[in-house]
């Protein structure tokens, strides 16, 4: 089922999210409905926040970059419980990233090419490993929303200054894009 994505102004997107229980009630059909959610958005990724709740979720398909990124041909996981335990900073790339909370709006963000994460994916397996590449950087988008922040947070003043207009905008609803939305409503 393809749900709502939430939108800039929501109070869920800033909230801290829970790790969740591995006999989490649905969590099957929740990932199912992430995949087929971020497939109608276009997205490469997606975290329960974005769909209303504050749990420790994310999907992640980079197969539609597969003809940029062959490594990641049928790539679709999810990770559960996820918390990025070190960012290796020594080597940075900085490239304009978008979000499906956020839409029309897109940034160059700076980010490390390299973390150091641990999740359980949608087989309840741990992993504690080191991700690097485009993975990486996703996977600080995502994990990202997962402590209530988004990709706008890593914006110079003067970059969040450019964009406040549509911001505001975003948080009046007044927002036109092709996948369901649920703008904030005060």
């Amino acid at each position: 089922m393809t749900l709502p994505i939430y939108l800039f102004g929501q109070p869920v997107l800033r909230k801290v999210a829970q790790d969740i229980p591995t006999d989490y009630p649905n969590l099957k059909e929740l990932i199912q409905d992430m995949y087929e959610t971020n497939t109608a958005s276009d997205g490469v990724g997606l975290a329960a926040p974005q769909i209303g709740k504050s749990i420790r979720v994310v999907i992640i398909d980079l197969t539609p970059l597969s003809d940029e990124f062959p490594e990641y041909k049928d790539f679709r996981h999810a990770f559960i419980n996820g918390h990025i335990l070190e960012f290796d900073d020594s080597e940075t790339e900085t490239l304009e990233e978008g979000c499906l909370s956020l839409p029309g709006i897109h940034e160059p963000v700076k980010r490390a090419k390299r973390i150091h994460a641990k999740w359980l994916d949608e087989n309840l397996q741990e992993h504690d490993e080191w991700v690097d590449g485009y993975l990486a950087r996703v996977m600080q988008h995502e994990f990202d929303h997962l402590e209530g922040k988004m990709f706008i947070d890593h914006l110079s003043p003067f970059r969040k200054q450019m964009i406040r207009s549509k911001l505001k905008a975003l948080s009046a609803g007044k927002v036109r894009c092709g996948y369901r939305v649920k703008p904030y409503k005060k």
